[in-house]
């Protein structure tokens, strides 16, 4: 379903998709794309992918949609969101409104971001991360899911990050790391361990210290 929106001619729509009001999509843009698990259905099935009917992706009011991205099957997102170019969001993501998805940035499928989030060129958000309302992820930031990549059986689970939050430029945060309510990550710090509310982590390995008087407020996003 399409109400009153733009949509390029060189989309790409599989399975069924729901756009809100106002919503421009540009060159390039895939909904829709099939999870590996609508693959094997679709193969089983022995049927192009272009006809197979499944829930694709559900999109809110007011987005604006850059050329490349690719959004998966079953990704739900509310109003005004804005990506850059080349984003990918993949299934059994759940992401609120007002959100920024910036160029080149890969949400790796079962995560869950709130409302008001600023996420910069070239971050990488693994599977299973939740991220809250007011949110900020500088460029290049990673977050990881692995803490022993493929060496030992472990259950994936990506950082959590509180509500108001903000990350650095070049930032990396181990698996299972909670960042609290409004602390911060310098720019470059590797964090290997929880971040308390309204704490700053800074180096490699990232020491908390206390965050200046004047940083204790929510971002402005």
């Amino acid at each position: 379903m399409i109400a009153k929106s733009r949509i390029h001619e060189s989309c790409r729509l599989y399975g069924i998709n729901t756009i809100g009001r106002n919503c421009t999509i540009l060159e390039n843009v895939t909904l829709g794309y099939p999870s590996g698990r609508i693959l094997d259905e679709i193969a089983a099935a022995g049927v192009k992918p272009e006809t197979y009917s499944y829930v694709g992706t559900r999109i809110g009011d007011d987005a604006v949609i850059r050329p490349g991205s690719t959004l998966y099957c079953d990704v739900v997102i509310g109003n005004a969101l804005r990506t850059g170019h080349n984003a990918l969001i993949r299934e059994n993501t759940l992401i609120g409104d007002k959100v920024l998805v910036g160029t080149n940035v890969v949400i790796d499928g079962n995560c869950r971001i709130g409302n008001r989030v600023s996420i910069q060129s070239n971050v990488y958000i693994p599977t299973n991360t939740t991220i809250e309302d007011s949110v900020f992820l500088g460029p290049c930031s990673v977050l990881t899911n692995d803490k022993y990549p493929i060496r030992v059986p472990y259950d994936l689970k990506g950082p959590v990050l509180r509500k108001g939050a903000s990350v650095g430029a070049n930032a990396t945060i181990l698996p299972g790391v909670e960042i609290g309510e409004g602390a911060m990550v310098a720019a470059g710090a590797l964090v290997t361990k929880d971040v308390p509310a309204w704490k700053l982590a800074i180096g490699a390995p990232a020491k908390i210290v206390e965050l200046p008087e004047a940083l204790r407020s929510l971002n402005r996003i």
